[in-house]
């Protein structure tokens, strides 16, 4: 039920609903592009191979979580391993 804002009135059954949510793992993927390949080209890869893919190299990465289009980032570095910064979320509303 909505209160008369149009929003939902939290209450302590909502946030403790919430807090057991809080350590369910979803799954995070980072996507740097794509492209189409026929199954003759894909068949063609080789170790030196170098597939170009739709996305400029200055551009940011989509951030997914389950799937789902929840930010955009760039790639930085954290000592050995990659990681990534988030820039920018997308609203609900667009995420589509």
């Amino acid at each position: 039920m909505t209160d008369m804002s149009g929003t939902f009135p939290v209450d302590a059954n909502m946030a403790a609903n919430f807090r057991l949510l809080q350590d369910v793992d979803v799954k995070l993927t980072v996507e740097i592009g794509q492209t189409r390949l026929t199954l003759r080209e894909l068949l063609a890869l080789g170790e030196s191979s170098v597939i170009e893919l739709d996305r400029a190299a200055n551009e940011l990465l989509d951030v997914f979580v389950n799937g789902t289009l929840i930010g955009r980032g760039e790639v930085v570095t954290v000592g050995e391993r990659f990681g990534v910064r988030l820039t920018e979320l997308v609203s609900p509303e667009k995420r589509g």
